[in-house]
């Protein structure tokens, strides 16, 4: 009876303490402050997390053990020693507290409180044996990811903790200390070998040791490739070397101004197919543009490159050389650079023009590397963009740059910032600011804006669009991983009884493009949206409500709409029964319009999808005709989804789409046709655009004059071969 009492005790305390932490701090704060008050810092706060603890025993058979709790954004922590002591004790955060143990096996609770009271808690496994450590195994690994740290596990029986002794001289050891079975990293100044040793420790005066000869290495080159380029209209980006892109031809890379004989050279690195430029011990060395050849970048916005270092160059200065009738000017512009990691540097093209650069005729690089001669570099991706024109604008939108017509963007238990540097900037969204949703526990928080006029939903303007990046760090819960849309009438007393809202999975850590499609997707809520005509207010809500979890996203490029009037032909089909084009077959290749997608994620939620089977077929294809003719001076692109799965390939085909235009009237349509090619990845679903105006074309030339295409050929993995494909198709569109 006298257990339960006091454990009934234990869980009334939990329950209090977390008020008992806001009446403390409302307390302090209002006994401190004279003017007006305000508790909004406490939302702030994040909950704990990473919460863990260290073992340190003493090594005289008594059973002495020392606890260190640690964790992020705690103050305060709980913990239960796992045997028969009832009480917990209270650790300050940074603090540590003793306990003398009999022989055993403990699960040892840790709980751990931030400012506000909010609560996360571990248990931990904790040995205490007074024979000496026996089967004592050790793992040390390099790691694959940050150059020069070494990953240490040990294990053994009868042991609790263990030491590391790095070997190195000069530096206190042991360098560092783990629970025994649990992994430590260690990150050594040097690249080399050395001696080290590792000491298991129990309750025992006794230790076990191991030690050996090891060799710390240093990663001297990138283990990944540099970011996935965005897809670019031809016309917006001129490439000097990118995979990505057509680069000017014959470029020389390594012109050599005399650096090579000064110990500087090049080569063309070779990352598992990804190909980059390498300068070693770079000086200055520079690229230059086929004799008697320039470019004209007066009308790009930016000079892009992705560069890699280990740490020897800590600056890269990037020098455009013009010539403008003979006379040659230059101008520098410097960027710091990030040891063991893609640094993406964005250099404003009027940087250079601003420092008085003509250029219409640049035909030269140079780059210098500070310090001179002591590092290797890596660059890829070097190309001169600019943003493409719209050629429509959206009904509403907002950049989250000034640029929009939303104004009224308010938070609801939400924390919101509507120009917030964007902390995560990559191919996928190069926007220097963003809207920041922070959501630090409210029970419904949201963010919402409202429109002056109620929205018309017909006539194709259902569709809602907007970037968004969720960092996995930033989640507290076990909400689902979504986003949702809520359409309402903001003018009503309930606004969200009569809502309806389309709900998106999301995918953690990368910026993604969502579409919330009132027309064509499943809504939750009142039915029909498309005919409402009363909702005039936007909510967003990110991973549920009636929740008091944490999140933050940041989001982007949101629209509403667009004001471009389609002209005929028109050919979209999402495979779902929602579509124009009605003339699908297959030639010599297995076609099904209905089938169930087998790899849904976030990147393709559709239930069906089109299958196209190529058994073998010679010129397998699959095709579908239009009336009338394509004009491709009003609409160039065709953009489709596809999925090849690996395991569907036989032979040795590249792999590859093909999109090509036909007259199907004509006895041999293929002999006048025109096709672009794109490669493919293998095992995801990726989004395609084939630009008749701007891609590379095959066969034919100058498509966008042409009159009497009316035929849409696919193709994939090539042609002329007896090997298998299986793909999957969805979301087909032709638009401009």
């Amino acid at each position: 009876m006298q257990l339960q009492l006091v454990q009934q005790i234990k869980i009334l305390t939990m329950k209090k303490i977390k008020t008992i932490y806001k009446a403390l701090i409302i307390l302090i704060f209002f006994s401190a402050c004279s003017e007006e008050n305000n508790l909004d810092f406490l939302d702030a706060i994040p909950a704990p997390s990473n919460v863990s603890a260290t073992y340190n025993i003493s090594q005289d058979n008594t059973g002495l053990v020392t606890i260190s709790p640690t964790g992020e954004s705690t103050v305060e922590f709980d913990v239960y020693f796992g045997d028969t002591t009832l009480e917990s004790v209270k650790v300050k955060a940074g603090q540590s507290t003793s306990h003398v143990y009999a022989e055993g096996t403990y699960n040892v609770k840790v709980v751990a409180y931030n400012l506000k009271g909010d609560t996360a808690e571990i248990t931990k496994p904790l040995i205490v044996s007074f024979k000496a450590p026996e089967n004592l195994e050790v793992v040390l690994e390099n790691d694959l990811a940050v150059s020069k740290q070494v990953n240490v596990k040990a294990t053994a029986d009868f042991a609790t903790m263990f030491d590391f002794y790095s070997g190195e001289s000069g530096v206190t050891q042991p360098v560092a200390s783990g629970n025994i079975g649990e992994t430590i990293s260690y990150q050594y100044q040097e690249a080399g070998e050395y001696d080290i040793k590792v000491v298991a420790k129990g309750g025992a005066i006794e230790t076990t040791e191991y030690i050996a000869t090891f060799e710390v290495t240093e990663i001297l080159a990138p283990i990944v490739s540099a970011p996935t380029q965005p897809n670019r209209n031809e016309s917006d980006v001129i490439s000097i070397y990118s995979s990505a892109y057509t680069d000017v031809t014959g470029t020389n890379y390594f012109p050599d101004w005399g650096q090579g004989g000064q110990g500087s050279s090049w080569a063309e690195f070779d990352l598992n197919g990804d190909k980059m430029l390498q300068y070693i011990n770079l000086s200055y060395q520079g690229i230059a543009l086929q004799d008697g050849t320039s470019v004209d970048i007066s009308t790009m916005e930016f000079l892009h490159m992705d560069v890699w270092t280990s740490g020897g160059t800590t600056d890269l200065e990037t020098s455009l050389i013009n010539n403008a009738s003979g006379t040659v000017t230059e101008s520098p512009v410097t960027r710091s650079l990030t040891a063991g990691e893609w640094t993406r540097i964005e250099i404003p093209i009027s940087e250079y023009v601003d420092q008085g650069l003509t250029v219409t005729e640049i035909f030269q690089m140079k780059f210098v590397g500070t310090p001179s001669a002591e590092g290797t570099v890596f660059i890829d991706n070097i190309y001169f963009y600019k943003v493409p024109a719209q050629t429509g604008a959206p009904i509403l939108f907002d950049d989250f740059e000034g640029n929009g017509n939303i104004t009224t963007w308010a938070g609801d238990a939400a924390g919101l910032n509507t120009a917030f540097a964007n902390p995560f900037i990559d191919a996928n969204n190069e926007s220097a600011t963003v809207l920041e949703y922070n959501d630090t526990g409210g029970q419904y928080a949201n963010i919402r804006f409202d429109n002056a006029s109620n929205f018309d939903l017909s006539g194709g303007n259902s569709t809602f669009k907007l970037k968004i990046y969720v960092p996995s760090s930033s989640i507290s819960g076990s909400q689902p991983n979504q986003i949702s849309l809520k359409l309402q009438d903001g003018t009503a007393a309930e606004p969200w009884a009569l809502q309806t809202e389309v709900v998106k999975a999301i995918s953690l850590d990368t910026w993604q493009e969502i579409t919330f499609d009132f027309a064509n997707d499943v809504t939750v809520g009142e039915p029909d949206p498309v005919n409402r005509t009363d909702f005039n207010r936007v909510v967003i809500q990110v991973n549920s409500e009636n929740n008091t979890d944490t999140v933050i996203a940041y989001i982007d490029d949101f629209s509403y709409g667009n004001t471009i009037v389609d002209t005929p032909p028109f050919a979209t089909d999402d495979f779902e029964g929602n579509g124009t084009i009605t003339t699908w077959a297959g030639d010599s290749c297995g076609m099904d319009n209905m089938f169930a997608n087998p790899y849904i994620d976030t990147n393709n939620q559709s239930a069906t999808v089109l299958e196209y089977n190529d058994t073998g077929g010679q010129y397998a294809n699959i095709r579908f005709d239009v009336s009338p003719n394509f004009d491709l001076t009003a609409k160039a692109k065709f953009t489709l989804k596809i999925y090849v799965p690996s395991s569907s390939i036989s032979g040795s085909q590249p792999n590859q789409i093909s999109l090509k235009l036909q007259d199907g009237t004509a006895a041999e349509p293929w002999a006048l046709q025109t096709e672009i090619v794109k490669s493919l990845a293998l095992d995801t679903w990726q989004e395609i655009t084939f630009d008749f105006a701007n891609d590379v074309t095959i066969g034919e030339p100058d498509p966008i004059n042409r009159t009497d295409f009316n035929r849409v050929v696919l193709q994939v993995n090539s042609e002329n071969n007896n090997d298998t494909v299986i793909a999957y198709i969805d979301d087909f569109n032709y638009h401009n």
